[in-house]
């Protein structure tokens, strides 16, 4: 069985990633349709976290994982370190006897607990004396109803999460609630202000993005935009002296540095470089997610027919956040952008190739499943190599922020 498993971040109140929620491929309810039902859900936990990567697909987070009452009551969640893991209880869960009895087994082991999809009735007050975090749809329930939850059930160690913020506007209204955690796309939606100017520091890193995408690159010209700008000096020299090039001599020059990388590779790693600087004042998971998303969109290059296209693909998955991160909207954007027009025409959804590949990967990162099957046909590449590629593109990105070279 091939473990497929997106990530959602959940976020705290100053927008730092708290944890992860685990996104599957095949829910636990289907996988226990088959006759041998501790075989079939215990290679699921097994295959999921062990065979990809428990802290390799949350990179040291917490993680969120669904569980539904036969796993709860088979103890299963044992399998997973307590230090990383959330247990949630989906809402199709009953507080009965042995549920209650289960998950203070689980308390009593030390791992959180999370109730998934809350809403309120008596029965449901045991559970919730043990219970760490209550979820609640903040799109699907009541804001009135909402607010006498938060004020009737606080007490110390339980904390509320709002699900379903996918702007800034319900983040900063769940905030004002009460709320200590907040699930959803709410970072990567830009917030356009009318009237409002692009900052000037993001201003000169646009002005970079046109240069270094021109048709033919100059790089006389790019010499001197990086030599007038220090952080972008230090993150170049830092970044061709370091261990992943193995270089004997150190390289000192910005001409010599921009010789060594060679076109295709000075585009992307400038376009990583700018990105990350103009998401200053983001919240990190947008600037993690972007370059993701560019790693990842580049690795399919081959299975999808497109390895001609390889730097083509990392700068479009690049380029996919940057609305977000100017507060702009992305087709005035790309407009000053002299990039490919098939690049423009992808992120604004024509149909092309390259928009294949990215639909394809926001599948995935949405944990749609039906559509990543259909864009998997559609490319003619094989979805089960996806799983071990996105650990890749995690990781890589990762590495990338924490070495240094990129910061």
């Amino acid at each position: 069985m091939q473990a497929f498993i997106a990530r959602q971040p959940i976020f705290d109140r100053n927008q730092r990633v708290y944890a992860y929620e685990l996104l599957f491929r095949s829910s636990l309810e289907n996988v226990f349709s088959n006759p041998d039902v501790d075989h079939a859900s215990s290679k699921t936990i097994a295959d999921s976290f062990f065979l990809l990567g428990f802290e390799n697909i949350t990179q040291g987070k917490k993680a969120f994982v669904n569980v539904t009452r036969e796993v709860l009551l088979r103890d299963y969640i044992s399998l997973l370190p307590k230090e990383l893991t959330v247990v949630e209880l989906l809402e199709s869960v009953e507080p009965d006897a042995e549920v209650i009895a289960a998950c203070r087994l689980l308390k009593a082991k030390g791992y959180l607990l999370a109730l998934d999809d809350f809403v309120y009735h008596e029965g449901f007050d045991p559970l919730i004396a043990l219970v760490d975090i209550i979820k609640v749809d903040f799109l699907a329930t009541d804001l009135e109803e909402q607010q006498s939850l938060i004020e009737r059930l606080a007490c110390p160690g339980l904390s509320f999460l709002a699900e379903k913020v996918e702007t800034r506007e319900v983040f900063q209204q769940a905030l004002e609630m009460g709320y200590a955690y907040f699930q959803g796309y709410f970072f990567s939606r830009p917030e356009v202000v009318t009237g409002r100017d692009v900052p000037g520091f993001k201003l000169h890193y646009l002005q970079i993005l046109q240069e270094i995408h021109q048709p033919e690159l100059n790089f006389k010209q790019l010499v001197e935009i990086i030599k007038r700008d220090m952080s972008l000096s230090y993150k170049l020299l830092r970044y061709i002296n370091s261990a992943y090039f193995g270089r004997r001599t150190q390289v000192t020059s910005i001409k010599q540095a921009l010789a060594l990388l060679g076109e295709k590779e000075v585009k992307k790693w400038a376009t990583l470089i700018v990105l990350v600087s103009m998401a200053q004042d983001k919240p990190e998971e947008l600037v993690i997610q972007a370059i993701v998303r560019a790693k990842l969109c580049e690795s399919l290059a081959a299975s999808a027919g497109l390895a001609h296209r390889v730097e083509d693909l990392f700068i479009m998955g690049m380029f996919s956040l940057i609305d977000a991160i100017l507060d702009r909207e992305l087709a005035e954007i790309l407009n000053d952008l002299p990039i490919a027009g098939d690049i423009k025409a992808a992120l604004l959804d024509g149909n092309n190739s390259l928009h294949n590949v990215y639909q394809y990967v926001l599948a995935y990162e949405d944990a749609d499943w039906e559509q990543l099957s259909m864009h998997a046909s559609k490319l003619g590449t094989d979805e089960n190599l996806l799983p071990q590629l996105y650990i890749d593109a995690i990781n890589w990105a990762s590495q990338s922020l924490s070495t240094g070279v990129l910061t």
